[in-house]
């Protein structure tokens, strides 16, 4: 059976993980945070005291950390991990980071023989505990024959995007799709029960209706809407907002790099920074509700 060591055990990987134990493949297993790492221990992994330590002996390796530079300084540089990777393994990168760092980390991993993926998800953090994520791949194909059983028993949607680096340009501009739409629904609900409107009745005269989207269907920003929704548990779990606007400047820069506009982008990109501005960074995206409530 191939072993697998799969660094990043935050909000998503956890649970990525969880599932690849389910499915019955051994894993080694590191994060920053220990009580992470002796979650997944007394389900089965073992617990690794290093990245280093935890890549020993493994076939496969899996990654989700937060940004760009996280990535970097995990696998590039005389210590990275890409040093000491034996050729022919392979890596499955599954954060969400800029596309010119995922392409820098291809390239040093094809020097060394290793076959890598930029894999970003989307789902949230119900997807990845359901095994129902969307897998936005980039890289060559026959890599992503080989890794495609270990995606499927985390997710249910695997797209080949293109190439090296393809699999974060359609995720940044997936979440930019993503966080406009979340504050237009905001907006709208705000409008709506100011105006006397029950929130519920509202929410299910847009979601059947020509402004249905998303947001509409799993993930009402309004409190008490959806019973699931982060919005009905002060805003906790699922997605931060200080991420969000990390994708957001992504896309901001990905638009940039090839002299696209993206001033929809821009707005949403602004109203999250005031989000962290306001101290609500680690609350879940859906609370840029608040801004449109006085």
């Amino acid at each position: 059976m191939t072993q697998i060591a799969f660094i990043g055990l935050g909000h998503m990987g956890l649970p990525m993980a969880r599932n690849l134990l389910k499915a019955g493949y051994p894993l080694k297993v590191f994060d920053l945070v220990r009580s992470a790492v002796d979650t997944l221990a007394s389900e089965g992994a073992l617990a690794a005291c290093s990245a280093t330590d935890a890549i020993d002996q493994a076939q496969v390796v899996i990654s989700m950390l937060p940004a760009s530079r996280h990535v970097e300084s995990l696998y590039l540089g005389e210590d990275g991990l890409l040093s000491r990777l034996a050729a022919g393994t392979l890596v499955i990168e599954c954060s969400t980071i800029a596309p010119e760092s995922a392409r820098t980390v291809h390239a040093a991993a094809r020097e060394r023989g290793v076959a890598l993926l930029d894999a970003p998800v989307s789902g949230g953090t119900g997807g990845a505990a359901a095994g129902t994520l969307t897998f936005m791949v980039g890289g060559e194909a026959q890599t992503l024959e080989q890794a495609r059983p270990l995606l499927a028993a985390m997710g249910k949607n695997i797209f080949h995007a293109g190439p090296d680096g393809a699999g974060q340009v359609a995720k940044v501009c997936n979440n930019q799709v993503l966080a406009v739409q979340m504050i237009a629904t905001a907006e709208a609900m705000a409008m709506g029960v100011a105006n006397g409107l029950d929130p519920a009745v509202l929410a299910e005269i847009m979601r059947q209706s020509s402004g249905g989207n998303w947001t509409l269907e799993k993930y009402n920003p309004w409190p008490g809407v959806m019973e699931s929704a982060p919005a009905s548990k002060g805003y906790s779990g699922g997605f931060m907002a200080e991420l969000m606007a990390k994708d957001l400047g992504l896309a901001q820069e990905t638009a940039s790099h090839k002299g696209n506009s993206a001033p929809m982008g821009a707005l949403a990109l602004q109203l999250y920074r005031l989000l962290l501005k306001q101290g609500k960074g680690k609350q879940d995206f859906s609370v840029v509700q608040q801004l449109f409530v006085e």
